[in-house]
């Protein structure tokens, strides 16, 4: 009843206030007209918060997104599921979710009446221009009653995250020969060259092929053993994105930042796609990837990515370095210097494939003379170690000039055909 005072709308107040100031007067006057007016008067509002404040806890919400992730200038719909759970209907309902900015306005809806074990959905449809991790959530229900005296507010503790994954473009089919190195924790074991008994077998499990059945491990250990499966080797590879703040140029979903990472996310996912093992490596260092769903890990962490305060790749070169093993080094890069360049050109080797995804910075500078030059010296040291280069100027999408990885001298081609 506290709850449900306090509640009081400015009119249900008015109310209130004038049923009691009628009561006095018709004490005051004697007239028993005024005094059954002010009663009526003073009732209704204190009806409806004892109706209001009884009907406080009768709902359950549950929300679903559909998807979970969207692409950058993607919808998303999101459901609400109200349901009243108990015996009494509901009375008139304002709702209204909680939804960040960059998502839009935030969606309000009115439900007139909901029955006794009643059960309402609501689709409203959210979309942003700016990647990242958004929490939607929680949902408010203002419960009031029909005459306006009484609203009372209600928030549910429930929230949903919809991440914005960078935009990804359908790349060509592109031959990057490189070295293909073991995924697996041990190498294929020949028979013929080891003999039979060195085959590490173990226990049956329920549909394994009977062929693999180890039968002297079986007649040792007294149960059913089967050969281990041999481990599988898978091509491995590293995606370097640099972050520096000042190595890119320009604000917004068109700063070539963006453009850098909406190019590492469609060459990740589709290397990926490919069969590749791949890890993230920024400027800052190494980025964890999951073994499982590799591509929505990647997109996962490319959607909250940002800049970075670092001058340098040094942190970045070293973490490639360590990682080891890959056959295949693609970097997205923004504005280098020639020092930097030498760096990171020294990490190819015989065996390994090296692409440069090099962001034209000058370009969204506006045709800064001093910065294309430096680009072209850039291009020239990473080429002068076996790099291929693919140039990114402002408005070229990376699918349009990703079939210049294949390219595999000293210059790589711009879009127009010309030397880089």
């Amino acid at each position: 009843m506290r709850a449900g005072l306090r509640a009081l709308t400015s009119r249900g107040r008015s109310f209130l206030a004038s049923g009691i100031a009628a009561l006095l007067m018709a004490v005051i006057l004697g007239e028993n007209d005024l005094f059954r007016i002010g009663v009526l008067v003073t009732a209704l509002p204190l009806l409806a918060a004892m109706v209001v404040a009884r009907t406080r806890y009768r709902l359950s919400c549950a929300r679903r997104l559909d998807p979970p992730r969207a692409e950058v200038g993607g919808e998303a719909t999101v459901t609400l599921r109200l349901e009243n759970v108990t015996r009494l209907p509901t009375g008139l309902l304002l709702i209204e979710d909680t939804v960040p900015y960059a998502l839009g306005v935030r969606p309000r809806f009115v439900l007139d009446r909901v029955e006794s074990r009643g059960v309402r959905e609501i689709d409203y449809r959210v979309r942003s221009d700016l990647r990242g991790r958004y929490t939607i959530g929680p949902l408010s229900v203002r419960i009031a009653d029909p005459f306006g005296l009484v609203e009372l507010t209600r928030s549910f503790t429930i929230s949903d995250t919809l991440v914005v994954t960078p935009h990804v473009a359908a790349l060509p089919h592109v031959r990057l020969s490189g070295e293909w190195t073991g995924g697996g924790d041990s190498r294929t074991r020949s028979v013929a060259a080891a003999g039979d008994d060195d085959v590490a077998p173990r226990e049956y499990r329920q549909g394994d092929d009977l062929r693999r059945v180890h039968w002297r491990s079986t007649a040792r250990r007294g149960e059913l053993m089967v050969r281990r499966e041999e481990q599988q080797w898978q091509s491995r590879g590293a995606l370097l994105l640099d972050t520096r703040r000042y190595a890119h140029r320009g604000e917004g979903p068109r700063s070539s930042f963006e453009v850098a990472v909406s190019a590492a996310a469609s060459i990740g996912v589709h290397l990926a796609r490919e069969g590749l093992g791949l890890r993230l490596v920024t400027d800052q260092g190494a980025e964890h990837l999951t073994d499982t769903g590799l591509s929505w890990s990647l997109l996962d962490t490319l959607a909250v990515v940002r800049h970075s305060p670092a001058r340098s790749l040094e942190m970045g070169v070293s973490a490639l370095r360590q990682g080891g093993g890959d056959g295949l080094i693609v970097a997205v890069l923004g504005d280098l210097d020639p020092e930097e360049a030498r760096e990171l050109g020294r990490l190819r080797h015989s065996g390994i494939t090296a692409v440069a995804v090099m962001l034209d910075v000058s370009t969204w500078d506006g045709g800064d003379r001093a910065a294309a030059e430096n680009h072209q010296a850039v291009q020239t040291v990473l080429a002068g170690y076996g790099w291929r280069i693919v140039r990114l100027p402002a408005g070229t999408s990376i699918a349009s000039v990703w079939q210049n990885a294949a390219n595999r001298g000293r210059y790589a081609l711009n879009p127009a055909g010309g030397a880089a």
